[in-house]
C-alpha cells in the first residue's frame, strides 16, 4: 500500500467489523433468497450467474467504479474536478465512461445557467445506494489488508 494506514480507536473498528458482520449475514439470506428457485429449469444456475453477471457489467468496466467511487465520498464535481482525482483518465475516456453512467441512471448531469455555465456531476439516487452497499465492501476490504490500523 502507498499510503500508511488510517488510524482509528478500536472502538470505532470494532463497531465497523459488527456491522460488516451483521451485513455478510443479510447477504447471505439475500443469496438463499435468489437462490431458492435455482432447482427450476427456467432460472436455474445458469440463468442466476447470467443475470448476476449482466447487473454488475457496468461496474465490471475500467473506470466505472474509479468514477462512482469518488463521486460517492466527495459528492458532486465539475469534470476537471473529477479528472484531477482520478490519476491517469483522459478527458476522453471519463467522457465516455460518464455518458455510460448517466445513460443507465448510476450518474446525473446537472447544467446550470451562466455566464458561465457550469456543468456538474453527481450520483443518482439509485448511484447513491450502490455506493451505500459498497460501503460494507470496501471497510471490509480495508480492514482485512491493514489500511486501517487499531489505536
Amino acid at each position: 500500500m502507498s499510503q500508511p494506514p488510517l488510524p482509528l480507536p478500536r472502538k470505532i473498528v470494532d463497531d465497523v467489523e459488527k456491522k460488516i458482520d451483521e451485513v455478510i449475514d443479510i447477504g447471505t439470506e439475500i443469496r438463499s433468497i435468489l437462490g431458492s428457485r435455482n432447482d427450476e429449469e427456467e432460472w436455474g444456475e445458469k440463468w442466476e450467474v447470467n443475470a448476476a453477471v449482466e447487473s454488475l457489467n457496468i461496474l465490471s468496466g475500467k473506470w466505472t467504479v474509479e468514477i462512482m467511487s469518488a463521486l460517492y465520498i466527495t459528492g458532486e464535481k465539475r469534470f476537471n474536478d473529477l479528472k484531477h482525482l482520478l490519476e491517469g483518465i483522459s478527458s476522453r475516456t471519463l467522457s465516455d465512461k460518464l455518458k455510460l453512467l448517466i445513460s443507465n441512471n448510476y450518474v446525473e448531469r446537472r447544467v446550470s445557467p451562466g455566464p458561465p455555465v457550469k456543468v456538474r456531476y453527481l450520483l443518482t439516487d439509485f448511484g447513491m445506494n450502490i455506493g451505500k452497499l459498497f460501503s460494507p465492501i470496501v471497510g471490509y476490504i480495508k480492514i482485512k489488508n491493514k489500511m486501517i490500523k487499531k489505536i
